[in-house]
């Protein structure tokens, strides 16, 4: 079992003991979400693939709660906001802009990408190294940038 997917048990164990209802559904439910990949794709999740998937998970809550503020419930935000948090606590220490930036740097001078033509070589290089570390969006923009 992956070091990340172990953690994420433990934790469960952790809130189920501590009786914190809404704590144990959100890692039951990242819990579900590593076990549908295994059934699925008939593969043991690793910690790369755990990461994308609480990513992901940050993602979709990051995107809920802008619509939900949007709508005028903060209510809902603040739950699916709370949800995030739980999520990044698995997630390893984000990196700073300037770490990113210098990642994204030496991707472009490894492939000698100069045009945006080249972005998907110089992502392909980038986003396993800054996955559930940045945001994506961020670095592609970052990327896009330096190329165009």
């Amino acid at each position: 079992m992956s070091a990340l997917k172990q953690n994420v048990s433990d934790q469960l164990k952790v809130a189920m003991r501590a009786k914190e209802k809404a704590r144990v559904a959100l890692i039951r439910t990242i819990m579900s979400e590593f076990k549908k990949i295994e059934v699925d794709e008939r593969v043991e999740v690793d910690d790369a693939r755990a990461l994308v998937v609480l990513d992901k998970m940050v993602k979709q809550r990051k995107d809920s709660v802008q619509q939900f503020t949007d709508g005028g419930r903060d209510d809902l935000a603040a739950i699916e906001q709370a949800e995030m948090e739980i999520i990044r606590e698995f997630l390893p220490q984000p990196l700073t802009d300037d770490e990113v930036e210098s990642i994204v740097k030496a991707a472009v001078d490894e492939t000698g990408s100069t045009s945006m033509q080249q972005m998907g070589a110089v992502m392909a290089i980038v986003k396993p190294q800054v996955q559930g570390r940045a945001d994506v969006a961020q670095v592609s923009k970052l990327v896009k940038k330096l190329l165009g």
